[in-house]
């Protein structure tokens, strides 16, 4: 009895700690996002989709670019040396930002790269 009150209790833990890590780094739709700012406002998400357009400046250590995952786009600050090229499929986690609010509507929404997968 002992012993499976101990495996339940291990089943659970394990169940936990998988629940917490997905929950950690959130994949919501781009649109979801917009919708909602203040709900993902400072918090690290995941997004995929396909690089729309992409620009920098020589000397500025900021790059931007667009993804779009069909339900909307969102831009990227990068402060990475590469970036990606228009057409690329893109995994980008990083945490979601806004310049400021008007009249509740979010204002200069990106998110701020931390890493970036291109997949091939």
């Amino acid at each position: 009895m002992k012993r499976r009150s101990g495996q339940l209790a291990l089943v659970a833990a394990v169940v936990a700690v998988i629940s917490a890590c997905a929950a950690a780094v959130r994949s919501p739709e781009i649109a979801d996002i917009q919708h909602n700012p203040g709900r993902y406002q400072d918090h690290t998400v995941a997004i995929n989709g396909v690089v729309t357009s992409s620009w920098g400046l020589p000397l500025v250590p900021f790059r931007v670019y667009r993804v779009d995952d069909g339900t909307g786009e969102m831009t990227v600050l990068s402060e990475s040396s590469s970036m990606p090229a228009p057409g690329a499929h893109v995994r980008v986690k990083g945490k979601v930002n806004e310049v400021g609010q008007l009249g509740g509507q979010a204002l200069g929404l990106h998110l701020r790269e931390e890493t970036l997968s291109i997949k091939h």
